[in-house]
């Protein structure tokens, strides 16, 4: 379900930014507006940004080799740390950068209401693909609420589709914010505070992808709530109790489980082996991701009260 949502909300996103960054370089053609510049080069990198995800979605599907022996589905959280990456660089930089120049050298705008026009059906465009990632997202969100989504969740697309939409939507309300003003007061500095108001934006929402596909990257494990299942799968049968436990997401639908469990002393190695077994099974059905099992038997050496 995560990869299928995930797609569908990037092919969502990517139709929305690619129609909405050949429009808004018309606008700033016409109008000259920085903040429709800093929009269309903010919607160019959204377009290659879905590109990259999708490629990401494509390559960790490849089959495990003996340099990978645990496959490639780390992949989907590469390319999505360099989404981040080209969020701050593209995006973020290249609004400040143009907003203080527009400061140091404003320029009158021309044809403001076509800028308007433009904003106003953007606008548009990217709430349908907001709305798209939020309604994906509600399928394994659970009850944690969006923030806890975010930074939680183990399946990267969507939380970044979120994030650039979000960015995005306000993005268009700050443009048309300065552009507005601009007009109305017939100040055009105003254009470029609107500017680096979408700068600082996409910045502080870079930064936080950034943090957290660098984490998914370098590796976190499950989750409390799929911890606690785990744990309580394990405990069963002739599983005295659990020793200790390791995890770590692979990739976003892989789990992979390695724990030491306590048996019941003297049992037969076949007796072992179908412990083990039942044991993995149990996982599996409470926590469908976690396809890669480990578990070593062993006997309770914990100290007898006194």
């Amino acid at each position: 379900m995560s990869a299928g949502g995930g797609t569908k909300a990037i092919l969502a996103a990517l139709g929305a930014n690619a129609g909405i960054a050949v429009a808004k370089f018309v606008g700033f053609a016409i109008t000259g507006a920085s903040s429709m510049l800093a929009e269309a080069v903010h919607s160019v990198a959204d377009t290659s940004n879905q590109g990259l995800l999708l490629l990401g979605q494509k390559t960790s599907q490849r089959k495990a080799t003996k340099d990978h022996p645990f496959g490639y589905g780390r992949d989907r959280y590469f390319y999505s740390f360099i989404v981040a990456l080209m969020l701050f660089t593209l995006g973020s930089a290249f609004a400040i950068y143009e907003g203080i120049h527009k400061l140091q050298h404003p320029e009158p705008l021309t044809s403001p209401l076509v800028a308007v026009v433009i904003l106003v059906v953007a606008i548009g465009l990217e709430t349908y693909s907001f709305r798209t990632a939020i309604v994906e997202s509600r399928k394994i969100k659970g009850d944690v609420g969006w923030w806890g989504f975010i930074r939680q969740s183990r399946t990267p697309e969507l939380p970044v589709v979120l994030l650039e939409d979000a960015g995005a939507l306000f993005g268009l309300v700050f443009a048309l914010f300065g552009v507005g003003l601009a007009v109305i007061t017939g100040d055009p500095v105003w254009d470029g505070i609107g500017t680096l108001m979408i700068g600082a934006l996409l910045g502080v929402i870079a930064v936080i992808l950034i943090i957290e596909m660098k984490s998914l990257l370098i590796g976190e494990g499950a989750t409390n709530t799929e911890l606690d299942r785990i744990e309580n799968a394990i405990a069963g049968g002739r599983v005295q109790r659990l020793i200790h436990i390791r995890t770590q997401y692979i990739g976003p639908d892989e789990l992979l489980v390695a724990a030491k469990i306590a048996l019941e002393p003297g049992l037969p190695l076949a007796d072992v082996a179908s412990e083990i077994d039942a044991a993995e099974q149990r996982i599996r059905e409470s926590v469908p991701a976690a396809r890669l099992i480990y578990l070593e038997p062993d006997l309770d050496r914990t100290p007898a009260n006194t």
